[in-house]
Formats: C-alpha cells, structure tokens, sequence
C-alpha cells in the first residue's frame, strides 16, 4: 500500500537546519514559494524538480481552495545516508518511509531516486497536502488528512485493491466509525488498509457533495481554531455523523460484493468446479435418454416382426410376384429376434 509508506511528522520544535547547519555539502535555490536544499550529489534532479514545485502547489492550493503561507523548504538528498542526514535534526526517518513531512515546520524531505520513479511526483504531492493542512489549521482529523492526500494525488483510483478492500469490509460490515479514527489509524496491515481507503472514499464524497467553496469555508473555519467537527457543520451545512450515513449508503451501491467473488482465483476455480459438476450431470442424462430411445425403438421392431409374421404377401394385379405388403418401413426384416 502506498500511502501506508508514508509517515506524517507534526513536528515542533526549533526552525529547520538552514543549509550552512546540515551535516553535508548541500546547495540551494528558491522558486516562487520553494527553498529548494539539495546535496551535491542530489543537485540535478533537485534543479529538474523546482519547476514542478510550483504546478503541485497549485494543484494541492485548488483543491483546498486555499493556500498556505510561507516558503516551503524541500530538502533533496541521494541514497539513503544523504536523505536521513537532511532530516530535522532530532528527527530519524523510518527505513520504510520513503518522504516525509514537518508541517510546523513547513518542510518537506525526500530522496532523488524517489523523484525519479513512477510514483515520485505521487508522493511528493501527497506530502505537500500535509504540509498544507497543518500551515493551515491544527485540529485535523487523521482521516481527513490522509483522505485529502489520496484526493488530490488519485493514488488510490481505479485500483483493483481498492476496491477489494472497500467491498469486503462494506460486505462484512467492517467499515470504521470515523470518531475511532481521528486520532490515528489501527495497527494491523488489514486495518489499515481499511481505514486509508474508506478515508479516501470519505473524502472524496463530502468534495462532490459540497463542492470546494465548501471545502474552503471548512479549511477557514479550522484555521481561526475551531473544532473539527464544529467547522464541519458550519461549512457542509450537516453533521458528521448525518453525512457519514449518507457516505455508507452511497458506497454500499457502489462497492457491491459480487465483482470481488467472481473476480477472484478461487472463485473462478470454484464455478469452474461447478460449471464440470453440471456438464457431467447433463451427459449422464443424455447418455440415459440416448439409451431409452434405443430400447424404444427395439421394441417397435420386435413389434413390427411379429405384424409381418401375421400378414400374408399380396399379389400384383397384373400377375406379377408377390410385394411386400409394408414397403415403406424404414427397415428391412432379415429375422425374428428371439427373446431373453
């Protein structure tokens, strides 16, 4: 799961490593509403990036409504010593966390060979929505975080795990409350999968039903200090609880339970299995009915014999031989087929 590779530092603290204070070479450049620290090593991708900073920002900002303030730093190393030096200092990134994020901090730390894979720019936009949400407010639910993230980056559409997770936990009714996951998410791989992709659907939802001037009015509301769920209910007009009914409803016909089975190996080996059971039932029965119509037909003929037996040969009116009284009998009688 891609998001589970992520990890969100709201972290505190003393303002970040200007570039004189990390512990490596580095060089650094600004874009528009970027600081960009790269190391030596890390310059060339970091300088390819810088103009794409911008198009990402614009695009996590539309979504939201708003933007953020300040400079954004993000700090570019290669390999995997470089990116944990970059780090906040205090801070020591996770062996499976591939960017991370310091939103108080308003910084961003990611290696080169993750901005140079398929997915780079995926998570480097994701981490950008975090940075946005906590230079914009305080008090924001973890799902809504992580389901704006999977919003604006679509790391989760049209995937087919997505929808597996979302129609087995509709269909066996293990949807989370969104209370249980305000303040973090559970800890099994299963779980977790659950609450990132009802999250992401979550959201997703309340942005096609309320549209972004609503988002916007949400984002404000949080940002001058109220609560979540009192920002919630100014700006979507509703409760929380009123739109996550609504939200279940509406994923129950969306995600029905069927694709998943049919779609699945062993499903498609069990009606296989089925499908052989029918066909052999079905040429049993054929095999059955061949052979009564055999035996039917055996006894017309045994009927048909002892009816010629009985019937004498007539002649022909000019006086010619006998003919066969029965000349339009689709068989010809060379015995009497004895019984037993």
């Amino acid at each position: 799961m891609f998001a589970a590779a992520l990890v969100l530092f709201l972290a505190s603290g003393p303002a970040p490593a200007g570039a004189a204070d990390l512990p490596l070479p580095t060089v650094r450049f600004d874009t528009a509403r970027f600081r960009v620290v790269a190391s030596a090593r890390a310059e060339a991708p970091a300088r390819a990036l810088a103009p794409t900073l911008e198009a990402l920002r614009d695009e996590v900002s539309a979504s939201l409504g708003r933007d953020w303030p300040g400079r954004t730093e993000v700090r570019v190393g290669l390999g995997r010593e470089e990116y944990e030096a970059l780090a906040v200092p205090g801070s020591r990134p996770p062996g499976w966390a591939v960017a991370l994020a310091w939103p108080a901090l308003n910084v961003v730390l990611v290696d080169a060979r993750t901005i140079a894979s398929p997915e780079g720019l995926t998570t480097l936009r994701h981490e950008l929505v975090h940075v946005a949400l906590g230079r914009l407010g305080a008090d924001w639910p973890r799902w809504f975080q992580e389901g704006v993230a999977q919003m604006v980056t679509n790391e989760r559409q049209f995937r087919t795990e997505h929808y597996s997770t979302m129609a087995i936990a509709l269909a066996t009714d293990r949807l989370y409350d969104f209370e249980a996951l305000r303040d973090g998410f559970p800890e099994r791989p299963q779980d977790v999968e659950v609450a990132y992709a009802q999250s992401a659907e979550f959201v997703s939802f309340l942005y096609k039903s309320h549209g972004p001037v609503a988002f916007g009015m949400l984002v404000d509301e949080v940002g001058r200090g109220a609560v979540f769920e009192q920002a919630f209910a100014r700006a979507f007009r509703s409760s929380l609880t009123v739109e996550e009914g609504r939200f279940r409803d509406d994923a129950a016909l969306r995600y029905p339970w069927w694709p998943v089975v049919l779609g699945s190996g062993t499903a498609l080996w069990a009606l296989s299995g089925v499908l052989m059971a029918f066909a052999a039932v079905r040429r049993r029965r054929q095999v059955h009915a061949l052979r009564e119509h055999q035996r039917y037909l055996e006894q017309l003929e045994d009927t048909a014999v002892v009816l010629l037996g009985a019937l004498p040969y007539a002649a022909n009116e000019d006086g010619g031989g006998a003919v066969d009284p029965l000349p339009a009998l689709p068989w010809r009688i060379t015995a009497v087929r004895s019984a037993g």
